[in-house]
């Protein structure tokens, strides 16, 4: 029997290299985004909120809220976490604390704790279930 030849490997081929993207327009550049910390505005105090605090909006956009704090307010018609909410705005959670902070100091918005569930049932409950069942 004769011993396996190594093969010696190829390089891959490189695909070719993409072509320059267009250089940008005025109009572009009034689409883009602005800063984070224009939206945060100079105060950069927070409430204190966790990921899964659940926000609910109580009251409907008023003309002066900027485009953000509307958005945030049609979309917490129903309770979302905090995280849900970042999520869905595309915005760190950092600077949805500090539109959340002046929401809650408006009473925009309100903040409530997350709904926790019991690990599990009583055992005394289930040896219950499982008494009534057996007798069936």
């Amino acid at each position: 029997m004769t011993p396996p030849q190594r093969r010696r490997r190829q390089p891959l081929a490189l695909p070719p290299p993409a072509p320059a993207p267009p250089a940008a327009s005025p109009a572009d550049r009034e689409k883009k985004p602005d800063r984070l910390y224009t939206l945060t505005g100079p105060d950069g105090e927070r409430a204190p909120l966790d990921l899964v605090t659940l926000i609910v909006a109580c009251a409907d956009p008023p003309s002066s809220a900027t485009p953000e704090q509307a958005v945030l307010l049609r979309m917490c018609s129903a309770p979302l976490s905090v995280a849900e909410v970042s999520a869905y705005l595309g915005l760190p959670f950092t600077v949805v604390t500090v539109l959340l902070t002046e929401m809650l100091a408006a009473e925009l918005v309100q903040a409530r704790a997350p709904i926790v569930r019991q690990k599990l049932p009583d055992r005394s409950l289930l040896e219950a279930v499982m008494h009534g069942l057996q007798r069936l």
